[in-house]
């Protein structure tokens, strides 16, 4: 490609006047004197192929630089936009994709009449629909990852967020397609060319040059194979080209990176304080149907207290604690009575600087947690720099103390590199000292250590439990291990189907004194190091039914030993049970009444 652009420039000082020239040679063979030979005039085919890399590279990187400014600014447009402009953008694009290109260029040409820059419009336009289709295909499986909802909740505008941490992270799927895009336009209008549409006398192209060399073709072969080796060598060298800018825009090279006992050694809980620093009443999260995926979820959580959410996948514990952050998927809207942290009401429009700030988010999978374009420094220190002014020297210091305190080695050093040259444990702590950088008042950690090493998991959940005994900030701690959940909260919340079925005390939950058949049973499948080695742990039948087929009554009841009609007909109430505790299960009536007929 590099050749390619050198002959662009020099080859019409070089060789301009030998391609004009006419001669009495007409119609020659290659030879030492013409290597392509000559044509109907007598001229050097050499040296016009030669010549004519000028317009055609010019023309062949304004069509590709159309199509692609064109069809990207076009996709990222319609995914900034909301939701019925983004349907109805994408169902347009999908109707332009399916008519061939060269079709489209062809009417346009005919409509505006032959030429070289009439080629490159049409050529252009006619492909802008796939880099608008791929842009937005691409940015919407971008939008759902972790980074991107932060950049949401630090109130990034649409704008901001598509060229700060949507664009670079699609950037190489995006060169691979300008390089293809480059050698369809270069057939294209070579095409157009050999058709006569394209550059007109006296200009000429290769595909001008080809049309010309095919006249002799079965007497004289050398002209035609000239230009159309240059037309070959031409897209091979675009496809190269493109695969290598897109190898240079991923930072992320391949980089290898070489229960319970552990957990219970490693953690213990602190106390508890009195007053509710959260308060969630009455949550629902619905879809754009109306179906209801979280239903009526309401409890507290007070300073520097764990509370655990613990249930199996599908349950709605992210999606809960994603509606407390005002962080939920586009389509889910959530509603609630209260929605509050500390005197931030969370029901309305909140205060975005007072959001970012005083909820941290610990996210699941730390390779997706941050931005793997950017450098990791940048990240940690953006909501310091947004929200709360602080300068750029500041805040990398208050970084690298956290990042201290998170028992990240060779902090310096971190904040210059990107997220994928740290190990997987060192990016989940990492994550942790960018979520308490702000000193918030609520850490929701969503499954921190599902990825992780038995040791490493123990690490991060030390971690985690420091920064609550140092600052005194509340944690909503998601898992689907019992173990861990047992081993590091307060309290604990259990939710099946959308709906919160138990609260109970640590203390109950590693007694064994759970109320509700499901929390019995997620406990009796949960392995331990006193149990039998030769028996297999108890399995839950069946599965959680889906959120628009639950049934009327309790949601467990097709899985549930104890269940009976009433169980099937009436959905249960959480209510007290025992100290500290409550249960949804109308088990509990019957052993009242039971209790009650037998005194």
């Amino acid at each position: 490609m590099a050749v390619l652009i050198v002959l662009a420039v020099a080859a019409p000082w070089i060789w301009g006047d030998e391609a004009d020239r006419l001669s009495q040679q007409v119609h020659r063979s290659a030879s030492g004197d013409h290597w392509f030979g000559t044509d109907a005039l007598g001229r050097d085919v050499f040296a016009r192929t030669m010549v004519a890399t000028r317009l055609t590279l010019m023309t062949s990187l304004g069509a590709t630089a159309v199509a692609a400014i064109g069809g990207i600014a076009l996709g990222a447009v319609i995914w900034v936009s909301g939701p019925r402009v983004r349907e109805l953008g994408q169902r347009l694009i999908d109707v332009l994709i399916s008519y061939p290109s060269v079709i489209f260029a062809l009417v346009v040409v005919a409509v505006l009449g032959p030429g070289p820059g009439t080629s490159v419009a049409a050529i252009g336009l006619a492909s802008c629909p796939a880099f608008a289709r791929l842009t937005t295909n691409l940015a919407a499986s971008i939008a759902g990852r972790d980074f991107v909802s932060t950049a949401r909740l630090l109130g990034v505008s649409p704008l901001r967020l598509l060229r700060r941490h949507i664009l670079p992270n699609i950037a190489e799927p995006l060169l691979v397609l300008v390089s293809v895009a480059f050698t369809v336009s270069l057939k294209a209008l070579s095409g157009l060319s050999f058709l006569g549409l394209g550059a007109q006398p006296p200009s000429y192209d290769w595909g001008r040059l080809l049309s010309t060399g095919l006249e002799g073709l079965y007497t004289n072969p050398a002209p035609a194979l000239g230009p159309a080796a240059a037309i070959v060598l031409a897209g091979l060298a675009g496809g190269l080209i493109g695969d290598g800018l897109a190898a240079a825009a991923n930072p992320a090279a391949p980089h290898p990176h070489g229960r319970r006992a552990t957990l219970d050694a490693a953690l213990s809980a602190p106390a508890s304080q009195p007053e509710a620093l959260v308060e969630v009443g009455g949550l629902n999260v619905r879809r754009s149907d109306g179906t209801r995926l979280v239903e009526d979820v309401s409890f507290q959580i007070r300073p520097g207290e764990i509370v655990g959410l613990v249930g199996e996948s599908g349950s709605g514990k992210s999606l809960t604690a994603m509606a407390l952050a005002r962080l939920l998927p586009e389509g889910l809207e959530p509603e609630a009575a209260t929605l509050r942290v500390d005197d931030l009401d969370l029901t309305g429009a909140p205060d975005r600087a007072r959001l970012a700030t005083e909820i941290g988010i610990v996210y699941q999978d730390p390779s997706a947690s941050f931005n793997p374009t950017l450098r990791l420094g940048g990240q940690l220190t953006e909501a310091l720099r947004v929200h709360k002014g602080i300068g750029r020297g500041e805040a990398s210091r208050r970084a690298i103390e956290r990042l201290t305190a998170a028992r990240v080695s060779l902090p310096e050093r971190r904040m210059r590199q990107h997220p994928h040259e740290l190990s997987g444990g060192m990016r989940q702590r990492a994550m942790i000292a960018s979520a308490l950088l702000t000193g918030p008042r609520l850490i929701i950690a969503d499954e921190p250590t599902t990825a992780l090493d038995v040791t490493v998991q123990a690490e991060v959940l030390r971690s985690l439990q420091a920064a609550n005994r140092a600052d005194g900030a509340a944690i909503l701690l998601i898992s689907h291990d019992v173990a861990v959940i047992s081993s590091m909260c307060d309290r604990v919340l259990v939710m099946y189907a959308g709906r919160l079925v138990e609260e109970l005390p640590v203390a109950d939950l590693r007694a064994g004194n759970a109320r509700h058949p499901y929390t019995r049973a997620l406990l009796a499948a949960t392995p331990t190091l006193h149990g039998p080695v030769d028996e297999p742990l108890p399995a839950i039948h069946g599965r959680p039914p889906l959120p628009a087929e639950r049934p009327a009554g309790c949601a467990y009841a097709p899985r549930c030993p104890l269940a009976r009609e009433q169980c099937r007909e009436e959905r249960p109430v959480l209510l007290k049970a025992g100290p500290g505790g409550a249960a949804a299960c109308h088990a509990l009536e019957w052993s009242a009444e039971t209790a009650g007929s037998t005194s």
